[in-house]
């Protein structure tokens, strides 16, 4: 075709290059045929698609669970609001066990660090996100999301199978529950996905119905509360906020640096800071707040108990310390339980100042529990973590999520030579691994080897009176005994052998934790999740918490807080205070959960009856449910004088 000047004007596109300058393209009449058939089978082959996803939607729905039948319907919703159901169930006990549904296991505390790693909050064990053990090494026990997720498939594996479908069956509906279950779950900021694997068949005269896979959302805060936590206990890990605060409190309610005017020496009794201190942690703590708008600050002052974690945070978060709860507090120097500072200007030769005054300087250990608690109306997220001040100054912060520190000065100098013989209690030999702990310092020192029918270990150990040889074997108790390691020497150990034994507990309604104390080890069960502990012979502490739902509302309070801070300006110098005042508002809370049964045991358990049992049953008392905060204490209390009754099967 030829095109005449005219023409080829009309078929010209104008563009604007970078420059900008004009620049023409010819543009071929075909071109616009050619597009049109494009488009047509553009559209031919988006129709084939759609009708073929058509299709395989109707192909899968029966392992969809698409297409109940209207009168099977009943039926599956139910099944649908029970998976619901015992997923917030599983989601309030992981936010009420700070991301735990069965937890770490059980480490005590001592003398030197009475920290556990767990928080008990009325009645609740909740693990340490960051604590002290009881051997003086920090350490982190922060679950992820990941951890979250693969307890609440485990939960609700054993959970759903539970559901109770007895009503429709009374109505005339036959329905098969699949014992092979899969749960995935996944944690999402205002909902959890659930996708449930397993064949449900529900059957009413000629009508049937299968499903094998469901999937559903619940609405849960579970997600959004835990990024907020993980926020906060990064800011508390990196900048040590709690600490800082810690060292203002010891400052201002106890002597650290200072000057009396007075001739006589300042006495003061570490009782009395102890409980100056624990009062003053109580009252402060609770005003802590994290930056945004849940909170009105009346007082300008009260800006000093803001805390920024780098967002604006739109749900109300509580800080809270229990002068009950453990609390390590040492001050030097001490001189059996009072803390003296002579004065000067009394002393000959100095009369001509014409005044007395007393120095002091003290220097003070504090370690002590903060719960942390993220809420609304109806959930709650809560971890603790142990504030640690250390010679008057905050720890320093915390860089990575590795603690613990394997760094050990006792096994670098190794001298006295120790023979040790490792026996079962019917004298045969049995190998095992030795170690030597001295105060707090744990080092490996080797393993038993049988040599001419006996198992011993010929090797050099650390010097230290009244240390502790452990011995530990595969399927025995680990044992310690008390040795010097002063002079060369020998000792024999005799394990105990462990029995694996199916734990079943009479008289529950809902969940219970069980612990089995012996020789100060702890062994520690959640029951029904776990059904099965190892025990060795000899004498038991057996304690059982049983815990069920509650419906305790806390309300909400608020009060006026006057604290005695240092006196700005010159006055503060010699001690002289002045009295702050805050306004503390407490929002009311649900407790959700309660002591509902439990008892304390002593039992010796026989290895004869060990090897002649596989079952051990635990008879324990029902309390009534707590319908309010005394009841909760009363409950608690009755744990120590309520008796277990334990038989063997």
């Amino acid at each position: 075709m030829i095109l005449n000047k005219m023409e080829k004007e009309k078929m010209v596109k104008k563009e604007v290059n970078k420059r900008g300058n004009s620049c023409f393209t010819f543009v071929d009449e075909n071109n616009f045929t050619k597009s049109k058939h494009s488009q047509t089978t553009l559209f031919i082959i988006l129709a084939l698609v759609l009708i073929a996803g058509i299709a395989i939607f109707f192909i899968l729905r029966e392992g969809l669970t698409f297409g109940v039948p209207s009168d099977l319907e009943p039926v599956y919703n139910y099944y649908i609001k029970c998976v619901e159901q015992e997923t917030q169930i599983g989601a309030n006990i992981i936010g009420q066990q700070g991301g735990y549904i069965e937890g770490p296991n059980f480490s005590p505390g001592t003398e030197f660090m009475p920290f556990s790693n767990y928080l008990n909050f009325v009645g609740i064990p909740i693990p340490y996100w960051y604590y002290i053990s009881g051997n003086n090494i920090a350490k982190e026990q922060v679950p992820s999301k990941k951890n979250m997720e693969n307890e609440l498939n485990k939960l609700l594996k054993n959970r759903i199978l539970e559901c109770d479908f007895t009503k429709f069956a009374n109505q005339g509906f036959e329905i098969e529950v699949g014992e092979d279950i899969d749960v995935q779950t996944s944690i999402k900021k205002d909902k959890i996905k659930v996708d449930v694997s397993n064949n449900l068949v529900v059957k009413k005269g000629e009508t049937s119905w299968t499903g094998k896979k469901h999937s559903i959302d619940v609405q849960s805060n579970l997600g959004r509360f835990y990024d907020i936590a993980k926020k906060i206990y990064d800011n508390f890990k990196e900048k040590a906020f709690l600490e800082n605060y810690g060292v203002d409190i010891i400052r201002s309610y106890a002597p650290v640096d200072g000057v009396e005017i007075q001739c006589n020496p300042a006495v003061w009794k570490v009782e009395d800071i102890r409980t100056n201190i624990t009062n003053a942690i109580e009252a402060n703590t609770q005003f802590i707040k994290i930056k945004g708008d849940y909170y009105d600050l009346k007082k300008p002052e009260n800006e000093y108990f803001i805390q920024d974690v780098g967002e604006k945070i739109e749900v109300p978060i509580n800080f809270l310390f229990s002068k009950n709860w453990p609390t390590k507090m040492e001050v030097w120097p001490n001189d059996q339980g009072l803390l003296i500072a002579d004065p000067i200007g009394n002393q000959e030769g100095l009369g001509l100042l014409g005044f007395c005054y007393v120095p002091y300087h003290f220097v003070y250990d504090l370690a002590f529990p903060v719960l942390i608690q993220i809420y609304d109306s109806s959930e709650i997220f809560q971890f603790p973590v142990v504030v640690y001040i250390n010679k008057n100054r905050p720890r320093e912060p915390i860089e990575g999520s590795n603690l613990e520190n394997d760094v050990n000065e006792l096994c670098r100098y190794k001298n006295t030579e120790i023979f040790v013989y490792t026996f079962n209690t019917n004298l045969e030999s049995i190998e095992a691994e030795i170690q030597f702990k001295c105060f707090d310092e744990i080092c490996r020192i080797g393993n038993t080897k049988n040599e001419n029918g006996k198992t011993v270990l010929k090797e050099k150990f650390p010097q230290c009176g009244n240390g502790y040889v452990i011995a530990s074997a595969p399927g025995y108790e680990t044992k310690k005994e008390i040795f010097s390691t002063i002079n060369p020497g020998s000792l024999s150990i005799f394990l105990d052998k462990k029995y694996e034994m199916e734990l079943e507990v009479l008289n529950i309604d809902g969940k219970a934790i069980i612990t089995f104390t012996k020789n100060k080890e702890v062994k520690t069960i959640s029951y029904p999740e776990q059904k099965n502990i190892e025990l060795s012979a000899g004498q038991y502490e057996i304690k059982m918490y049983v815990y069920s739902k509650s419906s305790i509302k806390l309300e909400s309070s608020s009060e006026e807080k006057c604290i005695q801070v240092p006196k700005s300006g010159f006055g503060g110098i010699f001690g002289i205070t002045e009295e702050k005042c805050f306004d503390l508002e407490i929002p009311s809370q649900i407790v959700d959960v309660g002591i509902s049964g439990g008892g304390t045991q002593n039992y010796f358990i026989s290895e004869s009856g060990l090897k002649s049992s596989k079952k051990i049953i635990i008879t324990t008392n029902k309390f009534e449910s707590p319908k309010k905060v005394e009841d909760l204490q009363l409950n608690y209390n009755r744990i120590e004088t309520e008796n277990l009754i334990i038989n063997f099967k």
